[in-house]
């Protein structure tokens, strides 16, 4: 589909790019298992070329976050190993949170691009200068995104967004490059 409804988004002021969880950087599925010692497990599956993406986001000096409903230890693991430093879990007003994040960060609404995938993130979606959801997001919430990503949450959907914004402010070229000179030292 990945359809751009708004190709004239003022690309130089995004300063913010917060994600959901489950259903955007993982699969959505959740998967239980039992541990004798400490009751039930959970289990996720993230995407390492969205974690590369991150990676390219930062270094770009952006800003991400995390906004959640549910409670995940290994969400927790994965936003330290991102360096993701915005991570709130178990949230079910997200734009109350959005809100107070951005009060705190001295932002607005047209710096932020919000990708999510169901009906608990539209409030956000809806505000955003931006607003992105993956290939096999809810088909309501396709029709209000102003980007349909080509590729399916926890298969590299949040990284195609990232690389949208970091060539829309045109500056993918020189993170690449930043980063490749990086590990290369």
């Amino acid at each position: 589909m990945n359809r751009v409804i708004k190709p004239n988004a003022d690309w130089q002021s995004i300063q913010l790019v917060i994600f959901d969880c489950d259903g955007v950087l993982t699969d959505g599925k959740i998967i239980y298992g039992q541990d004798n010692r400490f009751g039930c497990l959970e289990f996720k599956n993230f995407n390492a070329h969205d974690g590369m993406g991150f990676a390219l986001l930062h270094k770009a000096g952006l800003i991400s976050a995390v906004i959640t409903g549910r409670t995940s230890n290994a969400l927790s693991r994965r936003c330290k190993d991102l360096r993701i430093k915005h991570v709130f879990q178990k949230i079910q007003n997200k734009l109350e949170k959005a809100e107070k994040l951005l009060a705190k960060l001295n932002l607005g609404w047209h710096q932020v691009v919000y990708m999510g995938d169901d009906w608990n993130d539209m409030p956000c979606m809806q505000r955003a200068a931006f607003s992105a959801t993956p290939a096999d997001a809810m088909p309501e919430i396709q029709k209000l995104a102003d980007l349909v990503t080509e590729r399916q949450a926890g298969e590299g959907a949040a990284r195609e967004l990232i690389d949208l914004i970091l060539r829309k402010k045109g500056v993918y070229d020189q993170v690449v490059d930043a980063y490749l000179q990086e590990i290369t030292l």
